[in-house]
């Protein structure tokens, strides 16, 4: 005869919550913050500056990073260049703050108050073309 489940563990709180804790190392966290920057705006996770500060428990995310932009005489030959590459650096940046802090709380699990991007210098590469 075997004995029944009493429901304990249901009940018992312990039992059916979180089982400890992750940390994430602070390089770990700069390294995560830098691949998914260089994701966003197209760039070498390499070239990406990465601060991180605490903000009443909050993570606070600063990076500083090029970005890529389709050389001036692209921008001259074809109005429709611009919005093929992904709008204009400001809008593009926009959107990286929204990407990195949606991204970085998916994969560590942080919380992130707010992120600050930094445009260092124009990445300029020609335009791929279709043959």
């Amino acid at each position: 005869m075997s004995a029944a489940p009493t429901g304990t563990a249901a009940a018992d709180p312990v039992a059916t919550g979180p089982r400890g804790r992750n940390r994430i190392a602070a390089k770990a966290l700069n390294r995560v913050v830098a691949a998914v920057t260089a994701d966003a705006l197209d760039v070498k996770a390499s070239r990406v500056g990465v601060d991180i500060a605490d903000e009443k428990g909050l993570l606070v995310l600063t990076v500083s990073t090029p970005i890529r932009v389709v050389s001036l005489n692209r921008v001259q030959a074809g109005s429709d260049v611009v919005a093929r590459a992904g709008g204009s650096v400001v809008d593009r940046a926009a959107a990286a703050q929204e990407t990195i802090r949606d991204r970085v709380r998916a994969l560590t699990g942080s919380a992130v108050a707010r992120v600050v991007v930094r445009l260092t210098a124009a990445d300029i590469r020609e335009e791929d073309r279709v043959r």
